[in-house]
């Protein structure tokens, strides 16, 4: 990763953690579903209002780490407005970036996950980066048994 690149990915980071997006609960969810990461103690749960296959509006509560509460607030700004399969679209985009199977974190393609790029330098955190992205496409799919990412 480019210097550059990993001030950027420091910036959103704490940006996000700090004043995280959409954090809140949605009484009026279509969707919820809940996730939690038994290593470091990360929970999270994820709202989701559906229109049909189109993601019209995405939330979360819950704590963790400045990587967790990061992802969910960009994750929750991307899923809005997208289809179920644009949804997974981008989840398999940011599994391949955080655990370094992507070659390429171009900015200009990939907008804001670029900067999760930085996640995969630490195998550690990539569990705390994806926990509310695993949860959220459990929600899509409806399914109730809490996610967990051991």
């Amino acid at each position: 990763m480019n210097d550059e690149l990993r001030e950027l990915y420091q910036d959103v980071i704490i940006e996000h953690s700090k004043r995280p997006r959409n954090f809140h609960p949605m009484g009026d969810a279509a969707q919820r579903a809940e996730g939690y990461n038994p290593l470091c103690g990360d929970t999270v749960t994820v709202y989701l209002t559906l229109d049909g296959d189109i993601v019209r509006d995405a939330s979360f509560q819950g704590h963790g780490c400045a990587i967790s509460t990061a992802s969910a607030s960009v994750m929750t700004e991307l899923l809005k407005g997208k289809t179920r399969a644009q949804a997974e679209q981008i989840f398999q985009t940011f599994h391949d970036l955080v655990t370094g199977k992507a070659q390429d974190a171009d900015p200009d393609r990939l907008g804001k996950l670029a900067v999760f790029a930085g996640v995969g330098e630490f195998p550690a955190r990539v569990k705390c980066a994806t926990l509310c992205w695993h949860t959220a496409r459990a929600a899509l799919e409806g399914k109730e048994e809490p996610v967990s990412t051991e």
